[in-house]
């Protein structure tokens, strides 16, 4: 899996003056959960790009005066107006504890609803799992082969070893839909299949009247 490495250093200044200091010197502040105790850190912004800027899941390698810590991103807070990152949190990986993450989804094969002229609709990129840092992996695979029109692939379809998944399991993550031209074939061919039949009928009342 692929690890950023931050370089970072103890938050000593707080208070919305200490904040705004270290925002104009193009530095975010952050906290790290989940360990031993909490820590306090401030890193450039431009170290978080990589990680916040992706839709892929990646560890930290944070090191902050001496210390490293391995972690995972826990939550960011964004300015409403320059949408700039202002604040970040990370929680700390401890071999033993279990944490929750969320994992992205990575839709594998082709769907046979897809061969047979539907069209693929992906409903979640990512399914929020508890489960020991040792298992965490960039993705969870989700075969769709078997797939067919009008078919689901719900959160309780997806067996991954070592995961408890947290979202509610009758959720579709994936389907296959009827394409606009299938539709319009479907709703012809009904029609066409009664065309002979109202057509015989004037010629049964012909028939009758003579």
């Amino acid at each position: 899996m692929n690890t950023i490495t931050i370089e970072g250093q103890l938050r000593t200044g707080f208070g919305k003056s200490a904040t705004r200091q270290l925002r104009s010197q193009d530095l975010v502040p952050g906290v790290i959960y989940g360990g031993a105790k909490e820590v306090s850190f401030t890193a450039p912004a431009a170290a978080f790009k990589k990680l916040i800027y992706t839709p892929s899941f990646q560890l930290v390698d944070l090191k902050v005066d001496g210390q490293s810590y391995k972690c995972i991103l826990k939550d960011l807070q964004f300015d409403k107006i320059t949408d700039t990152l202002i604040h970040i949190d990370l929680l700390e990986l401890v071999e033993g504890k279990k944490v929750v993450a969320d994992i992205p989804l990575n839709f594998t094969g082709t769907a046979q609803g897809v061969k047979d002229g539907g069209r693929l609709v992906t409903k979640m990129k990512s399914l929020k799992v508890k489960t020991f840092p040792k298992y965490l992996k960039e993705n969870i695979e989700v075969p769709i082969d078997d797939l067919e029109l009008n078919g689901n692939i719900r959160v309780e379809d997806v067996n991954e070893e070592h995961y408890e998944i947290m979202n509610s399991p009758r959720i579709p993550i994936a389907s296959v839909v009827l394409t606009r031209q299938l539709k319009q074939e479907e709703a012809a061919a009904p029609a066409a299949e009664g065309a002979p039949a109202a057509a015989a009928a004037p010629a049964a009342a012909e028939e009758e009247k003579k």
